[in-house]
């Protein structure tokens, strides 16, 4: 492994000593050797959830979010992380949504934060609690933008990106990894932003459609997933159904990830629920509002929440029978159809019974 050179200012005020924990991120070497050991034979990679978790993700990993909060976001995997007991997960993501309970249930000990939160549900009062009370380390601030140009870069084979991300922000001397530089292309003062390449241990993508292969079909917006496939050193693809190599060759479109990135692949129907699945099913509202406005209070309801939706829930059918079963499968992709102009939405009914406390709870989650 490499020896690199952080920034000092963001060393201190994060008080890490020991960078080594910051290596794996940013380690080409270690990246481009795990790329090259990859099996790049047609061969077929379907397992079950439980086996690609217990193979691919491993005690310590640097674990990336996909998708973006609850959107195509591979749910039910990180569910099936929390039943496995897997620990001392570094999570890196853009939103880190999906860090909060991982915290809580000790899977993830450190934290690369970028926002926390699902938007107009709330905000995720665990997450803050656990930095507060130093369940998790942060390791590492992030925008939006400055993370994704970092699993850019490491899509593209380049060591990193000249940016204008995060000048004028604080987050700079909170970040180990960036450093301010004068434009190497300018003689007259030109500060830029050293944005290096990011390489997770692993990434989890949900996908519609895949084929036994790993070549896999997104519909709807990708947010980091292409950049994700090509930088982690492992991907698991779960997807809504797997299809013949014939299917995906003759409809290509939206086949954006390459069977050669691929180290399993696992068909999980409703793998992204409660999240939505642009074409397949529309977020459970009331179940994120439970989440951020109930469960995330304190740790005593975040327990009791996740025994009840995760740890007694054997897979992703348990879950949807507590959903509402065949009403929330069919009301889901009702909505999400219309709300997609894909199904006729004059005359539809977009709203419901928000979540509020539990003295109001209709106990509907569609």
């Amino acid at each position: 492994m490499s020896v690199f050179d952080y920034n000092r200012e963001a060393l201190k005020n994060l008080k890490i000593d020991d960078t080594g924990i910051l290596d794996p991120l940013v380690d080409f070497e270690s990246a481009r050797q795990a790329h090259i050991k990859k099996d790049r034979s047609h061969r077929d990679k379907r397992l079950s959830l439980r086996e690609a978790i217990g193979e691919f993700v491993r005690d310590g990993d640097v674990l990336t979010d996909t998708g973006f909060s609850y959107v195509r976001t591979p749910m039910q995997a990180y569910f099936e992380i929390l039943r496995q007991k897997k620990k001392d997960i570094q999570m890196i993501g853009s939103p880190n949504s999906n860090q909060s309970y991982m915290i809580s249930f000790g899977a993830c000990s450190c934290s690369h934060n970028s926002y926390s939160g699902a938007e107009m549900r709330g905000y995720d009062r665990a997450y803050s609690r656990s930095v507060i009370e130093g369940k998790v380390r942060i390791l590492s601030e992030w925008s939006h933008g400055s993370m994704a140009q970092g699993f850019k870069a490491a899509h593209l084979g380049i060591p990193g990106v000249f940016s204008k991300q995060l000048l004028g922000s604080d987050i700079l001397k909170y970040n180990p990894y960036v450093k301010v530089m004068q434009n190497p292309m300018r003689t007259d003062p030109d500060p830029v932003v050293f944005v290096p390449a990011l390489y997770p241990d692993i990434a989890i993508i949900h996908v519609q459609a895949a084929d036994r292969f790993g070549n896999a079909r997104m519909y709807g917006p990708p947010i980091n997933d292409i950049a994700l496939a090509a930088a982690a050193r492992r991907l698991i693809i779960t997807a809504e159904e797997i299809v013949p190599p014939g299917d995906i060759r003759s409809n290509n479109k939206g086949v954006v990830i390459p069977f050669t990135y691929v180290d399993a692949v696992v068909e999980l129907p409703y793998g992204a629920a409660p999240g939505s699945m642009p074409g397949c099913y529309y977020w459970s509202r009331q179940w994120w509002e439970k989440l951020m406005r109930w469960a995330c209070l304190t740790p005593e309801n975040t327990k009791e929440f996740f025994e009840y939706w995760v740890f007694s829930s054997k897979d992703q059918f348990d879950f949807i029978d507590k959903l509402g079963g065949a009403r929330w499968i069919a009301n889901s992709r009702r909505t999400t159809r219309a709300e997609e102009y894909d199904n006729e939405d004059l005359g539809f009914d977009f709203s419901y019974q928000e979540f509020k406390t539990l003295e109001t709870e209709t106990g509907i989650y569609y």
